[in-house]
């Protein structure tokens, strides 16, 4: 870990720690009820969400493996153990380790690193996208009192389908026009900074090399397909994590909509995932909104937000441990690996 990462991991520790003491004061925790809410939780409920999520990744192996199609064939699957080991690495690591999947494709498919981090771009842009349609679908069609406060989550809505439509409209540009529209960016930013022109148009440019996947509308509709799938499935893992920790008539107040809700406020609390503590933050986010979105008691929220993270996130930790040790990839040296290699595919691509 960076010196940088390191200071800011021990900052956002003492914050926490902090935090946590004061609202211990304010309003005292209850850690014997919190632990009960745990024994009591429904394991079948947990046991489908564990399940959803783990079918989630083979969905997302076959999605890369049709992506990578235009350079080179492979079976569905046969990327599937570096999707679990990518992402073990991740829980474990850090977002760091962000590059240990295109880096270990890379390595097994003999291809240059360069064309698979196109490959992450894409695949990133389209679980922004199918995020984004699903979330605004979910609450522009929730019945009435389905949600606190309609009228702004509406709003959000909104907001939601008119990003994901101007997104796509540059997915277009992009893919139509890349060059141009690179060489616009360049000079935009460039009004600013030259480097940081010459930086957001190597990053369109690589975004261009990745859409090069997608050469028929029956490609683009396939991984739309597949990236609706997968984050439907994310979606059930949060609905039944959640109703597990509910009984009696309380279950009528987990909808759809909320655990859409839940979802991306969850996938925005880990977008800085520091090692082992980014996991704290990430339980904290979520029992705020479990407490906002259902009424949930401090105990019941923070036993059901640990449990959540441990069914979408941590679960694979134990098999992407397996698997790696099975293949001889040490997960923190290949986190190294991969993060020089990435800096070497920049500074390659940069102009001279």
């Amino acid at each position: 870990m960076k010196k940088n990462q390191l200071i800011l991991g021990l900052v956002v520790l003492v914050a926490l720690v902090a935090l946590a003491m004061y609202e211990q004061h304010l309003h005292p925790f209850n850690w014997q009820m919190f632990l009960e809410k745990f024994q009591q939780a429904n394991l079948k409920e947990i046991g489908i969400g564990v399940g959803c999520i783990y079918l989630a990744y083979a969905f997302r192996a076959a999605r890369w493996a049709l992506l990578l199609r235009p350079n080179k064939k492979v079976p569905l699957f046969s990327l599937l153990g570096t999707q679990v080991i990518g992402f073990t690495a991740v829980a474990l690591i850090g977002r760091i380790a962000d590059l240990v999947r295109p880096y270990l494709v890379a390595r097994k498919t003999n291809l240059p690193l360069s064309t698979q981090i196109a490959v992450y771009i894409v695949e990133r842009l389209f679980d922004a996208g199918s995020m984004a349609l699903m979330f605004s679908s979910a609450i522009l069609l929730a019945p009435p009192g389905s949600l606190p406060n309609p009228d702004t989550f509406r709003k959000f809505g909104f907001g939601g389908l008119a990003a994901t439509l101007l997104g796509a409209l540059f997915l277009a540009a992009v893919r139509l026009a890349g060059g141009i529209v690179a060489s616009f960016l360049e000079r935009a930013f460039g009004l600013v900074s030259k480097r940081l022109g010459q930086a957001v148009a190597n990053k369109i440019r690589t975004f261009r090399t990745g859409l090069d996947t997608l050469r028929t509308p029956a490609d683009f509709a396939i991984t739309l397909g597949l990236s609706l799938a997968m984050w439907a499935l994310i979606t059930l893992a949060y609905l039944e994590g959640t109703l597990a920790f509910v009984t009696g008539p309380e279950r009528a107040s987990i909808t759809l909509a909320k655990c859409m809700v839940l979802m991306v406020g969850s996938g925005v609390a880990s977008i800085v995932q520091l090692p082992v503590i980014g996991w704290f933050t990430q339980i904290a986010a979520v029992a705020v909104a479990l407490r906002g979105l259902f009424n949930m008691a401090p105990e019941t929220a923070t036993a059901c937000a640990a449990t959540l993270l441990g069914m979408t996130f941590l679960s694979i930790v134990p098999v992407g441990l397996a698997w790696a040790q099975f293949n001889h990839v040490d997960l923190r040296k290949v986190t190294i690996e991969s993060e020089h290699a990435g800096e070497d595919v920049t500074l390659n691509e940069a102009p001279q």
